[in-house]
């Protein structure tokens, strides 16, 4: 009878979990760039002769685009709407960032307040972490060839900053820290995805390096799915 009863307990919790995950809303769009695409010099890596093997030049991540002009690299978060006094557990799986062909893989990264940030180098030189936040310490972790993996956390919630390498002063990434779950990061498709909130109205705000943020109000209800779409202009002169 016990063994039954934690079965059907179990299965309770499994039926409420999924209840409530078929009752959230999402929110979801696309970041698109509209106006002529620059001509952005490619970033050389020739002063370091490992990197240099694997390319000669990379690509500027200033603005990465995709098919029909989608933007990569833009930060989509929640930035007000959320039920006052909640607060949400951060997870245990860390945000992890690699020093790879002299570039930070990802280049644009959220992170929850709390939650392990773990920088692996697999290149296999010296390379060095500057977190460069104002809200939480700084710090600046050196990586000798010798440390593949080194880790921080940050304890709390700070808008975009960067994290650049001193050694290789063309490496640089952006982190944003939050004390919430609902933020995603958009690949070169340009796509976003935000799920699991609760029925409501919401701000939402896209984060772009240098072409700034842009800010939506989306009401939400449960097991809905609403579209907010955010268009880069280059600015004006």
């Amino acid at each position: 009878m016990r063994g039954s009863f934690a079965g059907r307990a179990a299965l309770g919790v499994a039926v409420f979990v999924a209840a409530s995950a078929a009752q959230a809303g999402t929110i979801s769009g696309t970041a698109t760039y509209d106006g002529k695409v620059p001509a952005l010099k490619p970033l050389s890596v020739a002063a370091e002769p490992i990197c240099a093997k694997q390319h000669d030049s990379v690509p500027n991540e200033m603005l990465v685009l995709g098919a029909g002009n989608t933007m990569a690299n833009v930060l989509v978060r929640v930035v007000s709407g959320l039920p006052a006094g909640k607060t949400y557990p951060a997870p245990t799986t860390p945000v992890t960032m690699d020093q790879h062909g002299c570039q930070y893989k990802p280049h644009v990264m959220g992170i929850m307040v709390g939650q392990p940030f773990k920088v692996l180098n697999s290149d296999g030189i010296l390379h060095n972490v500057h977190a460069l936040s104002k809200v939480n310490a700084t710090f600046n972790m050196a990586m000798p060839p010798t440390r593949k993996e080194a880790s921080a956390t940050f304890g709390k919630e700070e808008g975009m900053f960067v994290i650049k390498c001193d050694v290789h002063p063309w490496m640089q990434s952006y982190m944003g820290v939050f004390s919430h779950p609902f933020f995603a990061v958009t690949g070169p498709d340009g796509k976003y995805t935000i799920p699991n909130l609760p029925a409501g109205t919401y701000e939402i705000e896209a984060w772009h390096e240098k072409l700034g943020t842009q800010k939506s109000k989306v009401t939400v209800g449960a097991s809905d799915t609403q579209t907010a779409a955010f268009k880069f202009a280059p600015p004006t002169k």
